[in-house]
């Protein structure tokens, strides 16, 4: 059975996503409807987002910069919108639909901020707990892409946005000598700039795939294609 993505002819950012990493999971999921098993939900990185969203809302209501800009050399204020909410909300997001496909793009973000040109730059909050600082280098591919199409969405909403987007990164201590009903955090700024050239037709490229007949070949380090592999040969 075909997905909802596939009637109703639009897909999320992390299906884009999916497509790089493994073009027949990507087909299976959207043009039949059989998705990978999901993992556990991420409830504590859920509860930090949301408090992320919060505590930035009250210096955008403020109209004043986060302390954290400061400390990153940024000048800036949180971005104030009326549909900052619904490009929030992981049903609606930043959509933008393709006049020569007919499909549409969306993608949730967490965050936009403004400068002092009037360019917007793209956030996005992240909880880890890593020994050592997140740093640009250490960023996930999929960290970088997911970066890249909130830039291009937003950018086709007809607003200036800056190359230069901002992982803001909720570091979890684990050193601490007890737990004590308290885990603390250490935020940094991470900058990361984005190039998002590739995102129109890889884009174009999922629609054509889903739009075909032949199952595409898995991607080169997909573990849950090589997993299907050695369970289909194991019952021979």
């Amino acid at each position: 059975m075909p997905s909802r993505s596939l009637q109703r002819r639009q897909l999320s950012r992390s299906k884009i996503d999916l497509f790089v990493e493994c073009p027949r999971c990507l087909y299976l999921d959207v043009a039949r409807g059989i998705r990978r098993p999901s993992g556990p939900p991420f409830t504590l990185n859920n509860a930090v987002d949301s408090l992320m969203k919060a505590e930035f809302d009250r210096y955008r209501a403020a109209r004043e910069p986060h302390p954290l800009f400061e400390e990153a050399g940024l000048d800036a204020v949180p971005f104030a919108h009326p549909q900052l909410k619904a490009w929030r909300h992981n049903f609606t997001g930043v959509r933008w639909s393709d006049d020569v496909s007919g499909w549409t793009l969306f993608g949730a973000i967490d965050d936009l901020w403004q400068d002092s040109t009037g360019e917007l730059i793209v956030a996005d909050y992240k909880a880890t707990a890593r020994a050592e600082t997140p740093t640009t280098g250490g960023l996930y591919p999929s960290y970088q892409r997911q970066m890249e199409v909130y830039q291009f969405l937003v950018r086709r909403q007809g607003f200036q946005v800056s190359d230069r987007g901002w992982f803001v990164y909720a570091n979890g201590d684990a050193r601490a000598g007890e737990f004590g009903d308290t885990l603390r955090f250490t935020t940094h700024m991470v900058p990361y700039d984005g190039d998002d050239a590739w995102v129109l037709d890889t884009f174009r490229r999922v629609i054509a795939t889903v739009e075909g007949d032949q199952v595409p070949g898995p991607g080169e380090d997909c573990e849950w294609c090589r997993y299907v592999g050695k369970a289909a040969s194991a019952g021979q």
